[in-house]
């Protein structure tokens, strides 16, 4: 009786569409003001989280915890002057902050945020709605959002945010690739795009059998498809122009990059498109990989964990411990050079990630192995073969040359090599003056010994 219960909790394609006027304009709402919560609360989150890793208090001041001072920010920015570049193109540079806006909130009508629940008396999927590509509609989203970075550093007629801009759009397209191998991966496994039928075949674990053991294995996709999960994360690092991917708007090399010339409430789209889009995109990983809203083990021991609206707290939980992610890595790591960032998206993402589809393809093929054993296995494997691939070294190390060695190595007519011993060295001046001086002083001394 539970596992029909169970069973009747999981949303379907044939579920959407019923739903009245009301209950759809409130998931729309809901999926909307979510977003903007998850903005303010982003922003505090980040500031008090790099302020503990940088040991200092971070916002504390205005509201309970300094809650409110994201607000007070937004506030003021909104009462700021809005200047409008000379050399601007007006109606794109107007209307470049809305299209990433749009674009990262979109993508959240087809994240499941919970199975079905009862709404004033309708049972209704807590999610605005799913289509048979809704994966397809989460990466046209993400592209889309690009469009609003490389108009708004276009539209701007200055140099650095077209140099930002132009960044974002090689950005987008390095990683992009990557991202959709991944993304391939997950519905190879689980046969189908609906966000709310992969989050169904993560439903249950199964039994590995190695060596005459059975061992219980969990059924999400971060375990099962490794090397995809930590390629779809990089990815998303990259794609939403977070540190240390950050090059679209390098402040120590562009200024703000293609935010340089906006101000006032454009600005303040700009700021919210970023956090909707780190947001959106914890929640994609979420949904693909760590089982969207279905509750992690222990929690899973009780038997209503997945009943109800509680698969709303274990989502929550999901997207926030990924959004901490986030924080540490802006706290933690400095940004790229733009040859490394580049150079590590095209020949170390895009060819692990082409010989894992390969080899997964080719397991999948094989008749006599349970699908989920075959693909552990395979997880296993090339995780090894991942990080090997990563941190194996590219070529021999050479000797370190001496400091005699690396002086008489400079070029004819290069500047002079700086001390190894940190000791200044006699000026060409000082040598000269002392070499004539010093058959003077031999003179002197043979007379001294004559005498």
């Amino acid at each position: 009786m539970n596992a029909v219960y169970l069973a009747a909790q999981d949303p379907t394609l044939a579920d959407f569409g019923k739903d009245p006027w009301w209950l759809v304009l409130g998931k729309i709402v809901f999926a909307f003001a979510f977003g903007l919560l998850a903005t303010l609360l982003g922003v505090w989150f980040e500031r008090r989280v790099v302020g503990r890793m940088a040991v200092r208090p971070g916002p504390n001041q205005v509201g309970p915890f300094g809650l409110l001072q994201t607000l007070a920010d937004g506030l003021k920015m909104a009462f700021k002057e809005d200047i409008l570049p000379r050399a601007a193109d007006k109606v794109v540079f107007f209307f470049a902050p809305t299209i990433s806006v749009i674009s990262a909130v979109t993508a959240l009508s087809v994240i499941p945020f919970g199975p079905k629940v009862s709404i004033f008396g309708h049972w209704t999927p807590l999610q605005v709605t799913d289509v048979s590509v809704a994966v397809l509609v989460i990466l046209a989203c993400s592209s889309m959002g690009v469009y609003g970075i490389v108009l708004g550093g276009w539209a701007s007629g200055s140099t650095y945010p077209l140099l930002g801009g132009l960044r974002s759009s090689a950005q987008m397209i390095s990683y992009e690739v990557a991202m959709g191998l991944s993304i391939v991966a997950v519905f190879m496994t689980a046969g189908t795009m609906s966000t709310s039928g992969i989050v169904a075949k993560q439903a249950d674990g199964t039994q590995l059998s190695i060596g005459g053991f059975d061992l219980p294995t969990p059924g999400w996709y971060a375990i099962l498809l490794l090397p995809s999960f930590i390629i779809f994360f990089i990815a998303m690092v990259g794609e939403t122009n977070r540190a240390p991917f950050d090059l679209p708007e390098a402040e120590s090399e562009l200024v703000a990059g293609f935010m340089t010339e906006y101000s006032s409430l454009k600005f303040a789209l700009f700021m919210l498109s970023e956090y909707v889009a780190m947001v959106t995109m914890s929640a994609v990983t979420t949904t693909l990989f760590l089982g969207g809203w279905r509750a992690p083990w222990p929690i899973t021991l009780w038997s209503g964990a997945n009943e109800g609206w509680w698969p709303m707290l274990w989502f929550f939980g999901k997207v926030i411990l990924l959004v901490f992610v986030f924080v540490w890595l802006r706290g933690t790591l400095p940004r790229l050079r733009y040859d490394q960032f580049m150079r590590f998206g095209w020949k170390v993402l895009l060819p692990i990630n082409l010989v894992w589809i390969l080899v997964l393809a080719g397991l999948r093929s094989i008749e006599d192995w349970q699908t989920r054993d075959r693909l552990l296995v395979t997880a296993i494997g090339a995780g090894v073969l991942l990080l090997a691939t990563l941190f194996w070294p590219s070529r021999k190390k050479q000797p370190k040359p001496s400091p005699q060695d690396q002086a008489d190595s400079r070029p004819y007519g290069s500047f002079p090599l700086p001390p190894m011993d940190l000791q200044v060295p006699p000026s060409p001046r000082t040598k000269r003056v002392v070499a004539e001086r010093e058959p003077a002083n031999v003179v002197a001394g043979s007379e001294s010994r004559e005498v």
